[in-house]
């Protein structure tokens, strides 16, 4: 299905319109991220975002709403290892829309978040070590844990 020229018309100014805000989403991965290099030898880590909404329409039901981003992080590559399937982060960025025609005629889009800042807020699956074990950054002291303290 075509948008016909006032539909793309529409969505090309809904495009220019999300290029220039900048905004911050909640939410949580969907994959684990990944580092893409670029034939200009630049790193990209790319990974998607499902943000939840949820309302109540004029019936008074509940409705419960999914938006899914594209995202991807310039400035460093070492944060693809904390960047993990369920971890919930806080992203701040630039948003846009792709809209395209697909083989199949119909009618596609997408919502891209190009990253400027990344909070952590954890739930993800933890990094393995090089060994295949789970990482523990909490180590037990040499004294097995008890210590001269009355408390």
């Amino acid at each position: 299905m075509l948008l016909g020229q006032a539909g793309e018309k529409k969505v090309n100014k809904m495009v220019s319109q999300l290029k220039l805000k900048i905004m911050n989403i909640i939410g949580r991965l969907t994959r684990d991220a990944q580092i893409s290099t670029l034939p200009s030898d630049k790193q990209v880590v790319n990974f998607s975002v499902a943000v939840n909404d949820s309302y109540s329409n004029k019936q008074g039901e509940r409705v419960e709403h999914t938006e899914y981003f594209n995202c991807a992080y310039w400035i460093s590559t070492n944060v693809a290892k904390v960047l993990t399937k369920g971890t919930l982060v806080e992203l701040t960025g630039r948003v846009s829309a792709r809209a395209w025609i697909g083989g199949d005629g119909e009618a596609h889009a997408a919502l891209n978040f190009h990253t400027s800042q990344i909070k952590l807020y954890g739930g993800g699956k933890r990094p393995q070590t090089e060994a295949g074990g789970i990482s523990n950054n909490s180590a037990v002291p040499a004294n097995n844990g008890k210590d001269d303290l009355p408390f």
